[in-house]
């Protein structure tokens, strides 16, 4: 039986800090809704934009997969492994927090702000070591198809990580149409709207909109407009 929970994008939890705005499709922070706690394993979906020389200070996490997507700008990132990174639109890097890991997370450009998209899913083995990874994507193989990004096997397109999870990211043309097979049995999908309007098993989704779709095994997906999505098929018992 299909499942479908739709999230508009005005429904989303927002704090604006001034040198952060972020918008929340789950509970976090300051913002909670007992409706929105998590999709499956996916825990965190934060869309923020970071103002020009601004960012977080160091913190901690633990028995977390932290994967981050720039989507504007760079994000300078330091950690407690010794990783001293710039990461920027193109890129995604994924940290596997384990037994514990401390970061930073700031804007080096002062003149510019920094959007990104923050993901946390919940792993599927607790307290292995923490690991960094980042790696550049060709945006171009978006282009009217899925192109992978994330999977659980390290020797597969995109990064690693420690969760039976795929993520797919698609730029594409107005009337473009394609199907997804879902990867793994009992997994579901949240899909995320990026930019554009996109029509996804007969759910119609505009900019910043998602829908969380499980007990089906295929998505139909069709662009209405011009559009940039990501698709996160992950386990919903994990």
């Amino acid at each position: 039986m299909e499942n479908i929970v739709l999230h508009k994008a005005e429904t989303r939890g927002n704090a604006n800090h001034g040198w952060l705005n972020a918008y929340h499709s789950f509970s976090f922070a300051s913002w909670y809704n007992p409706e929105r706690v998590q999709f499956g394993a996916l825990r965190v979906l934060n869309d923020d934009t970071i103002a020009g020389g601004m960012g977080f200070g160091t913190h901690p996490h633990d028995n977390m997969e932290i994967i981050t997507i720039p989507l504007e700008g760079d994000l300078a990132h330091k950690d407690s492994m010794g990783n001293t990174e710039i990461i920027k639109n193109g890129d995604i890097q994924v940290m596997s927090a384990g037994t514990g890991v401390q970061h930073s997370e700031f804007n080096p450009n002062a003149d510019q702000q920094t959007k990104l998209l923050q993901i946390w899913l919940f792993p599927n083995k607790r307290n292995v070591d923490p690991r960094y990874q980042q790696i550049t994507l060709n945006v171009a193989d978006r282009h009217n198809k899925l192109a992978q990004i994330l999977s659980p096997n390290a020797d597969d397109e995109g990064v690693w990580i420690h969760q039976d999870a795929w993520f797919q990211m698609g730029n594409f043309d107005a009337g473009i149409a394609t199907e997804y097979k879902i990867k793994k049995e009992g997994n579901g999908v949240y899909a995320f709207v990026l930019k554009g309007n996109v029509t996804i098993n007969g759910q119609e989704l505009n900019t910043r909109d998602a829908v969380g779709i499980s007990g089906t095994d295929i998505l139909n997906i069709k662009a209405d407009s011009d559009a940039e999505f990501l698709l996160m098929d992950i386990p919903m018992n994990y």
